[in-house]
């Protein structure tokens, strides 16, 4: 009967510490996990951390933040399925022509480049392996996010992925909406309805809010005069189609997660 209780007690102690080991993470965001279970986790079984950067600037009938909801978003949509953790997200950006507007912040590349930088290294130096950048706004800012990443990359022996989710999910607008879409057009403003309707205001919606961006080298203006503009003439004025929304959002955030999976797996292959 002892050995009986004695095989009893192993058995169980090794049912615990198995179940302990295959224990989901409490959160998956950084700021709300405690020290203890952080060191617990990471970098053992959770090697990946989302970084979503984005800025405040005018986007239509749409909140000022879109470009930090969106990217927001979409990390904890997929942090979990592709077992990563996310790192606050980074709301102050390089806006460039539309910081006129009222509620728009700029950021100086002098001042962001170093900061950012300094941010990546920090998610290094705290054992992520993969540093995904979920970037929610374009214009100059993406060239400097690219471009501190690979520094990044370089310096700290880890491997970074920068992503543009607009440009990357330009398929499925054209898919989903049978155009192309814009900034604050359909496509954007359809993914933050999908979020969270709140955040649209489509009683102050008029077409006229659009313009057209022009073709290279045909003329320019500063500030943008409309705060949606159109990647294409004619094409991607706001709908509020709730349903191709919800849609929209779905097979962007699947893309998105296939991108990082994939990409993963591929440095991994190569021994990277």
């Amino acid at each position: 009967m002892k050995t009986k209780g004695l095989l009893f007690v192993a058995l169980l102690f090794l049912s615990t510490a198995v179940s302990a080991q295959n224990a989901e993470v409490s959160t998956r965001e950084m700021e709300r996990i405690n020290w203890m279970e952080f060191k617990e986790f990471i970098p053992s079984k959770i090697n990946t951390v989302i970084l979503p950067t984005g800025t405040l600037e005018p986007h239509g009938v749409i909140n000022n933040g879109a470009d930090n909801t969106a990217p927001t978003a979409m990390a904890k949509t997929i942090a979990a399925g592709v077992n990563a953790m996310i790192a606050p997200t980074l709301p102050y950006g390089i806006t460039g022509s539309m910081e006129a507007y009222p509620g728009a912040f700029q950021i100086s590349e002098a001042a962001y480049r170093p900061f950012v930088k300094e941010i990546l290294e920090g998610l290094a130096k705290n054992g992520f392996r993969n540093i995904i950048i979920m970037n929610g706004h374009g214009g100059g800012q993406t060239a400097v996010l690219q471009s501190v990443a690979a520094e990044v990359a370089k310096e700290k022996n880890v491997r970074t992925l920068v992503i543009n989710w607009w440009s990357f999910a330009s398929d499925e607008t054209k898919e989903v909406f049978g155009e192309d879409g814009g900034h604050a057009g359909l496509n954007e403003t359809a993914f933050i309805q999908a979020i969270d309707p709140t955040l649209v205001n489509r009683a102050r919606y008029k077409d006229d809010l659009a313009t057209a961006y022009p073709k290279p080298g045909t003329w320019s203006a500063v500030p943008f005069p409309s705060s949606i503009g159109l990647y294409q003439e004619g094409q991607g004025y706001v709908k509020f189609d709730q349903k191709k929304a919800d849609e929209y959002y779905r097979k962007v955030t699947d893309k998105v997660a296939n991108l990082i999976t994939e990409v993963v797996r591929k440095w991994d292959m190569a021994g990277l």
